[in-house]
C-alpha cells in the first residue's frame, strides 16, 4: 500500500479521493476544529476510507514531520486559499493565512516521490503571476530555502538563477500545473481549481494530467438533439426549460461528441425530495433540511437545474447566497441543502457533516470534489507503480 500525508484536509474532499485512488495516509491534519469534528465523527461511524485515518488537529507549523516513520510516497493538500480567491481580499503573499510555505516544508522534510497541491483559480491571476512562479520554483527546489530576513522577490531571484544554471543536483522535483474544471471529469459542478503536481526527479517519471472525459457539447446534444437527457429524467416537453442559446449551439454541432455529457444538478439530486415542497419526506435523508432566506439578485441567480452547478463557495462571513442556490425551472430559488451540496462535491452519501448549516457549507465550499481528486491521484499512483516495476 502506498503511503500519503494529507495537509490542510478540511472536510476531506481531496483526502477521500486520494484514499479512493489507493493511498493510505500516515497522517491527516488540519487546524480547524469543526472540520476535524466532521472527520472524527465519520471515523467513529466507520465510514470508508476515513475510518482508517490518523487525524491530527492543530497548526501544521507546529507539526514535526520527523515523527512520521517510513517512506512517504505522496504529499497532498490544499493550502488555505483565501489570499488568492477572486472573491477574497487579494493580499496574496502578505497574508498570514498563506500556508504554501508549510506545504513546501513538508515536501522538503518528507521527500515524497510525488505531491499534489491544489488551490483556487484566482491564483493564476496576472497580479499573482510572480508569486505563482515563486511557489512552483520552491516546490521544484525545496532545499533552496529563504535566508533569514530575505524578501520573497530576492529568494525568487536566487531560485531563478539556480533553475537556469543547469546540471542541478540534490533534491528537486519536476512540476507541472494546470487549471482543471471539475465538470470535465464527471463532477456536477463547474468548479475550476489549479493543481500543481510534482514527481521527484530521480524517479524519472513522465506524466501529464488526465484527459477530460465529459463536455458541455455532449450535454447539449443529449438535451437538444436526441432528447436522451429529458427522457432519462422523464421530463415532459411542457416542463423543459426554454434555452434558445443552448439549443442554437446544439444545432450547430456537426456530429455527436465522443465525450460523456456534463452532469447536471438534476443528475445529482433528482432522487432527493425537495426539502421545501416535501419537508416530511426529506426528513428521511440525513443533512437534507430546508434553509430559508434564499433570494436572487444581480450576479447571484442560483444554479439552473439542468446545468452543472455554479461553484459552491465558502464565503468570508457566512454563505454567499447566489452561488449556493438552486434555481428551479419556474425561476424560484432556494438554498441547496447540506446533502445536495455534498452530492455536488461528490462526497459519499453516508458521510455526515459537523456544525451549523453555515459552518457546514463553509467546509463544503472549501473542499475539492472527491471525484476530481480521485482521478488526479489515480493518474499519479499509476505512474508511481509503473516506475517501481520498470
Amino acid at each position: 500500500m502506498m503511503r500519503s500525508v494529507e495537509l490542510f484536509v478540511g472536510a476531506g474532499g481531496l483526502g477521500i479521493g486520494v484514499s479512493q485512488a489507493g493511498f493510505r495516509p500516515a497522517a491527516v491534519m488540519d487546524w480547524d476544529r469543526w472540520a476535524c469534528d466532521t472527520l472524527r465523527e465519520n471515523r467513529e461511524r466507520g465510514l470508508d476510507p476515513i475510518a482508517h485515518w490518523p487525524i491530527h488537529e492543530g497548526d501544521v507549523r507546529q507539526f514535526d514531520f520527523g515523527k512520521i516513520n517510513g517512506t512517504v510516497d505522496l504529499v497532498t493538500g490544499g493550502p488555505p486559499c483565501q489570499p488568492f480567491s477572486m472573491g477574497g481580499r487579494h493580499r496574496a503573499f502578505l497574508d498570514s493565512r498563506d500556508m504554501f510555505p508549510q506545504a513546501i516544508r513538508a515536501v522538503r522534510e518528507l521527500q515524497p516521490r510525488a505531491f499534489i497541491f491544489e488551490n483556487v483559480k484566482g491564483l493564476t491571476r496576472s497580479s499573482f503571476a510572480n508569486y505563482l512562479e515563486y511557489i512552483r520554483l520552491q516546490l521544484t527546489y525545496p532545499d533552496l530555502v529563504a535566508k533569514q530576513e530575505e524578501e520573497w522577490l530576492a529568494h525568487l531571484a536566487r531560485l531563478e538563477e539556480h533553475h537556469t544554471k543547469g546540471n542541478v543536483r540534490g533534491l528537486h522535483y519536476r512540476v507541472v500545473m494546470r487549471v482543471l474544471n471539475a465538470a470535465n471529469y464527471g463532477v456536477p459542478q463547474r468548479r475550476e481549481r489549479i493543481f500543481l503536481v510534482g514527481f521527484r526527479a530521480d524517479t524519472g517519471i513522465e506524466w501529464h494530467f488526465p484527459n477530460p472525459a465529459y463536455s458541455r457539447d455532449a450535454l447539449l446534444w443529449s438535451q437538444w438533439r436526441d432528447d436522451v437527457y429529458w427522457d432519462l429524467h422523464r421530463v415532459a416537453r411542457k416542463h423543459r426549460p426554454v434555452d434558445n442559446a443552448a439549443k442554437s449551439r446544439a444545432m450547430k454541432l456537426s456530429e455527436r461528441p465522443i465525450d460523456k455529457p456534463w452532469l447536471t444538478v438534476r443528475d445529482a439530486i433528482s432522487d432527493l425530495p425537495d426539502p421545501e415542497l416535501s419537508p416530511g419526506t426529506a426528513q428521511g435523508f440525513h443533512d437534507h433540511r430546508f434553509q430559508p432566506g434564499a433570494r436572487s439578485y444581480k450576479g447571484h441567480t442560483g444554479s439552473p437545474l439542468d446545468e452543472p452547478a455554479k461553484t459552491l463557495k465558502a464565503g468570508v462571513h457566512g454563505v454567499p447566497g447566489g452561488e449556493n442556490m438552486l434555481r428551479r425551472a419556474d425561476g424560484s430559488v432556494r438554498y441547496f441543502t447540506v446533502r445536495e451540496s455534498a452530492r455536488l462535491q461528490t462526497f459519499p452519501d453516508d458521510m455526515v457533516f459537523h456544525g451549523a448549516w453555515s459552518e457546514t457549507m463553509r467546509q463544503l465550499g472549501n473542499a475539492v470534489p472527491c471525484q476530481l481528486a480521485r482521478i488526479v491521484a489515480s493518474g499519479v499512483r499509476g505512474r508511481l507503480l509503473a516506475a517501481a516495476v520498470s
